[in-house]
């Protein structure tokens, strides 16, 4: 699908956060997996497709320096609207899969809660890598919760790319070491188990 942000902005103008797919209440599998992180909350924290999720209100609320990228503008001023200090933190309405604009040069943190599995072709997959590369810092943590080769072959209408633990690996190099995995089974708000891949890494201080 060629315009994504016009098929996204139409999902955030029609439904209501409880109506979305990928709606979570429960945050505590990614609180779990932040956890294992011994960066202080003020290192600055790239929260990548944010959506409206309740995750940004949590992390704002625990004093993340926060940059909010989402390709959804509608969904961006949904949440700017709803999250307290929303401007102490950095907005970003951009395509992940294209090279970050040059106002982010390092980020100690980078969050993906289901956004790298809709990009489907390897031109897309290799630029959104190479902003990982290209931002996150020696030293710094990426957490990817992607759907998982068991999981489903499509979700909001869009087909989406499955992704094992090894190909996880292979994408990143070896610039970054795993610290944990898990499978998750996510019950989204229809019920429907949705099964999850959440990795976390850490790039390398030397290589």
């Amino acid at each position: 699908m060629a315009n994504l942000d016009a098929h996204w902005n139409a999902i955030y103008r029609k439904k209501n956060d409880q109506q979305l797919g990928w709606y979570e209440e429960d945050l505590s599998q990614t609180f779990k997996f932040l956890a294992k992180i011994t960066q202080k909350t003020d290192a600055v924290t790239l929260v990548t497709g944010a959506g409206t999720s309740l995750l940004v209100d949590q992390l704002s609320a625990q004093g993340y320096h926060l940059i909010i990228n989402d390709i959804s503008d509608a969904a961006l001023d949904k949440l700017r609207q709803r999250i307290s200090y929303a401007d102490k933190h950095q907005w970003l309405c951009h395509d992940i899969a294209n090279p970050l604009p040059n106002t982010i040069t390092t980020v100690d943190l980078w969050i993906d809660r289901a956004v790298l599995h809709f990009l489907l072709s390897e031109e897309a997959i290799d630029r959104y890598f190479a902003n990982i590369q290209g931002v996150v810092s020696k030293g710094g943590f990426v957490l990817l919760a992607e759907f998982s080769t068991t999981g489903a072959s499509q979700c909001a209408g869009l087909k989406v790319h499955r992704y094992s633990l090894a190909e996880m690996q292979q994408r990143l190099g070896e610039s970054f070491t795993l610290i944990a995995a898990e499978d998750y089974n996510y019950i989204n708000p229809f019920g429907e188990v949705r099964p999850y891949l959440y990795a976390l890494f850490q790039r390398v201080i030397a290589i």
